[in-house]
């Protein structure tokens, strides 16, 4: 300020001197070169006073801007402590959803891959079930031709049954009109015999035309032909026409026979049975003498008739299928109804047969068995689900391999009886459903062990051991008669299981190895699989 003071008495003593200049000017022209040089020192300092005036205001200016600048500084000192704050809460806010994101990322690495093996073994299966339809295809094509064949020589042969049946019935019509004829002739002499005059003439004992009397007294019967010298000619024409007689009949029952298995061979040909008594007619054997031989069999063709009947094993009556030992009922579609089983499999298998009776009223199967561990959920998986396509269950075998089981006819809620078995060792399966084999396949889990020590579960898909179900993946039914075996069952164990004739030897896991019911899970204990709803 003192600065200042300075220059404003300076600025006032110049205008005073200009004024004194100015009015000494105007007394003489030869002051006129001093004016000239004072006029230009005012020039100058106007000026200097416009940069004087200029540097004021700068000064003035910078005092206000420098006028507490403590304070400015500390509130932009607290504005970048806050953005310092915030910037630091949004990078660890960043990192945070990076590090999810490479969790996703790793996840979804991890399905791709899955699946790309999955589609790897449904394109392997679909090129191995390819060349196995056109194997297949082949085969058929053989067989058919051979079948056609084999039926055009069968019709053949038919025809040419037909023709010795034809023959065959013209000569036992002879023989039973020769039989007619003879009959009437025994007939005659057995009247004869029975008159009085005749009772010279004899019959042979054991004769089926003798009298009872006459039978009863073969020695006197005897006496009197030595005492007469010999048998009569008419005691001989007996005997002879008695002989004929039987060889006729003989020879009939075997010519009866014969044309009976023929025909019924040639009907089997034809696609019906043709009866040899139908050909004949329904009052053929009743309407001719001597037919009631032809007709009726012998007491030792009764026998052995009645001794084939007693072999042949009659027909099982429906639903008896009694090697249930209990039913399992999975009523609803929910994540809480699963079935534990212990202890599940205690050794490593290299061959697996699992059987089992199924009903369900949904329109999906759902999943009927997962065995999972801590390597892999999906060691061992029957797995169905309430999404396309319904009409079919995945058998998984060591995630992802997997194959299609077609289980279409089983939707209808009635009992279906199921076995799925599959071999290491060949590095096959076969899928049966009532004893027919709906689906096989080759090239599948060759060599490979399914490994003991995992969980077992019925009704429920496990993605990790003992849990993570889904409603949508569970069993919806009634579930019996299930039996697990380290082995691989023959057509003919398994047409057994399903027909009810016990199960076969060796049985690992069946319904009583069930620990714990889970849910609205129930048991019901039936020994036939009628009794079991």
């Amino acid at each position: 300020m003192g600065g200042t003071q300075r220059l404003l008495s300076l600025f006032l003593l110049l205008a005073c001197l200009q004024g004194i200049v100015l009015q000494q000017a105007g007394t003489g022209d030869p002051r006129k070169p001093f004016f000239e040089r004072f006029r230009r020192l005012e020039e100058q300092f106007r000026r200097f006073q416009e940069v004087t005036l200029l540097r004021l205001q700068e000064i003035a200016g910078n005092y206000n801007v420098s006028y507490n600048i403590d304070a400015k500084f500390s509130h932009l000192l607290s504005k970048h402590e806050g953005l310092e704050t915030v910037a630091n809460e949004t990078q660890a806010a960043f990192r945070e959803e990076l590090r999810q994101l490479k969790v996703w990322t790793k996840k979804l690495q991890r399905k791709s891959r899955q699946q790309e093996r999955r589609i790897a073994a449904v394109e392997e299966s679909w090129r191995e079930r390819e060349e196995e339809s056109g194997t297949e295809k082949e085969r058929d094509t053989t067989l058919l031709s051979n079948l056609t064949q084999e039926v055009a020589s069968q019709k053949r042969e038919g025809r040419a049954i037909q023709a010795s049946v034809g023959s065959l019935q013209k000569v036992v019509e002879g023989l039973q009109d020769a039989l007619k004829n003879q009959g009437s002739k025994l007939d005659e002499l057995e009247q004869r015999l029975k008159r009085p005059e005749d009772n010279e003439v004899l019959l042979l004992p054991g004769s089926p035309l003798a009298p009872a009397h006459l039978l009863s007294q073969p020695a006197q019967a005897e006496m009197e032909m030595e005492a007469a010298g010999g048998p009569r000619p008419t005691l001989k024409k007996l005997q002879a026409k008695h002989q004929q007689r039987k060889k006729l009949q003989e020879e009939s029952l075997r010519l009866t026979a014969l044309s009976q298995s023929r025909a019924t061979l040639s009907g089997s040909f034809q696609g019906q049975k043709v009866p040899f008594e139908g050909r004949l007619g329904p009052e053929a054997p009743s309407s001719r003498p001597g037919a009631q031989a032809l007709g009726q069999p012998g007491p030792a063709a009764e026998d052995t008739a009645s001794e084939e009947r007693e072999r042949v094993p009659g027909p099982r009556e429906p639903g008896k299928i009694c090697n249930i030992e209990s039913m399992l009922v999975f009523p609803n579609a929910s994540s809480e109804n699963f079935a534990t089983l212990k202890p599940g499999f205690s050794t490593e298998l290299l061959e697996l047969s699992l059987c089992t009776w199924v009903s369900t009223h949904a329109n999906y199967l759902g999943t009927i068995l997962s065995y999972a561990t801590e390597e892999n959920d999906n060691k061992l998986v029957l797995h169905g689900r309430d999404a396309a396509p319904r009409n079919s269950i995945h058998f998984v075998i060591g995630d992802p391999a997997f194959r299609e089981l077609p289980v279409g006819r089983i939707l209808d809620g009635e009992w279906h009886h199921l076995c799925v078995i599959w071999s290491s060792i060949q590095g096959r399966y076969w899928f049966y459903v009532d004893r027919r084999l709906a689906s096989m396949g080759s090239k599948f889990r060759k060599g490979y062990e399914i490994p003991p020590s995992g969980s077992l579960v019925l009704g429920q898909e496990q993605d990790v051991p003992g849990g993570g179900f889904e409603p949508s993946e569970s069993f919806v039914g009634f579930l019996a008669g299930f039996a697990v075996w380290d082995r691989a069952l023959s057509p003919g164990e398994v047409s057994g299981v399903a027909t009810g004739n016990g199960l076969p030897r060796g049985a690992i896991l069946t319904l009583a190895n069930v620990s714990a019911l889970h849910g609205a899970v129930r048991r019901v204990s039936c020994a036939c699989l009628e009794h079991c709803l």
